[in-house]
């Protein structure tokens, strides 16, 4: 097991900047997902980290040992990819025994490996198969096995669930994270999905533009998002932005962003009178509230119902009329239907700056 840092990564492709400046911390022996938009640089970073592709500019080093310029193979790692890459010709068996006869293991150590690693990802049964007779979930199997069973210092994930139906990626996440707790082996995956992204990570990086924009626990990162991409990015539905500006109402003088109260003015830096903002709700962070009592009210015009949550589409009102679209969650049991008007409080408020897109939260 390794720690992982990349500092002030840096990776053109002809006069393309495709990173710009990326540091990496990772942790000995922690999960470490890459997340962001198709083209944010993830994939090229996880190559980087490989050995597959060299460096423009910056260092990356496991552990105490500088990789920088290291050929894959020296560097200690299993990569597991999206498309499985295992030998159409060979046995499950001999898939998994691939890296081992490279490395000129012997016979007994190698059988008690591929066994060990089998029963571990319950592919027992499957050894003297070829992979046309697998499913799609087995394969991906077979595939973290031959990484496994090489035992690396260092895990790299390039968007391995991507060809599984939704089902089959539900479950074999959960696998995946039960291999990393019971390894304990330093892992860095690559996702565009964020379910995927917060219910695997122990620490999580945003990507956008070839740039982290944010790193920490999932759930700190969902709850105070650095900027409005990573607000908008990280939750379902997405949160919901408007941009406003600052004011204070007598006779308390409360402070507003827009219509949407700032219930905590000391949470935030830099208020001023008139400021342009972005004022950032999550669809969660809304609940029906009595007529009059509500601080927005809504215009409901689609209804989804997902088991115990309505997903409600509508258009928020402001003073001057009908404004934008807008996105609340409730629960079930209430009544919402298309033409409703629905009194909604508000439990949680983001502020971000108009020009920087920052996060104004102290």
């Amino acid at each position: 097991m390794v720690s992982v840092q990349a500092k002030q990564l840096i990776k053109r492709f002809g006069e393309t900047t495709v990173l710009a400046g990326v540091d990496l911390d990772i942790p000995d022996g922690e999960f470490a997902v890459l997340v962001g938009p198709s083209g944010c640089g993830k994939s090229t970073l996880l190559r980087l980290l490989a050995g597959l592709e060299r460096v423009s500019a910056g260092t990356i080093q496991f552990g105490d040992r500088d990789v920088t310029t290291l050929e894959p193979r020296e560097r200690d790692i299993a990569m597991v990819f999206q498309s499985y890459a295992l030998y159409p010709h060979m046995s499950v068996r001999k898939n998994l025994e691939f890296g081992l006869r490279l490395r000129k293991t012997d016979a007994a150590t190698m059988t008690a490996r591929v066994e060990e690693v089998a029963k571990m990802l319950d592919i027992s049964h499957l050894l003297e198969r070829l992979p046309r007779a697998l499913s799609g979930g087995q394969r991906q199997r077979v595939a973290m096995g031959r990484a496994i069973v090489r035992r690396p210092a260092l895990f790299l994930f390039d968007e391995p669930l991507s060809n599984l139906d939704p089902a089959l990626r539900a479950q074999v996440r959960v696998e995946i994270r039960k291999l990393h707790d019971q390894l304990g082996v330093t892992s860095v995956y690559v996702t565009h999905d964020q379910v995927e992204a917060m219910t695997l990570a122990d620490v999580l990086f945003v990507l956008d533009g070839g740039e982290v924009q944010q790193r920490g626990r999932p759930i700190d990162i969902y709850r105070e998002p650095a900027n409005c991409f990573v607000a908008k990015f990280l939750g379902s539905p997405a949160m919901n932005l408007s941009p406003v500006e600052l004011r204070r109402e007598s006779p308390d003088q409360r402070w507003f962003a827009g219509q949407f109260p700032v219930a905590t003015p000391t949470a935030f830096a830099g208020l001023e009178t008139g400021r342009r903002v972005v004022a950032g709700v999550r669809p969660h962070d809304l609940v029906l509230a009595s007529e009059g009592a509500g601080d927005l009210e809504l215009d409901v015009e689609v209804v989804e119902t997902l088991g115990p949550e309505l997903t409600v589409h509508g258009t928020l009102r402001t003073q001057a009329g009908p404004g934008q679209a807008y996105v609340a969650v409730l629960p079930a049991e209430h009544r919402v239907t298309r033409g409703d008007t629905l009194a909604l409080k508000l439990e949680h408020l983001h502020l971000f700056d108009a020009d920087t897109k920052r996060t104004l939260r102290c």
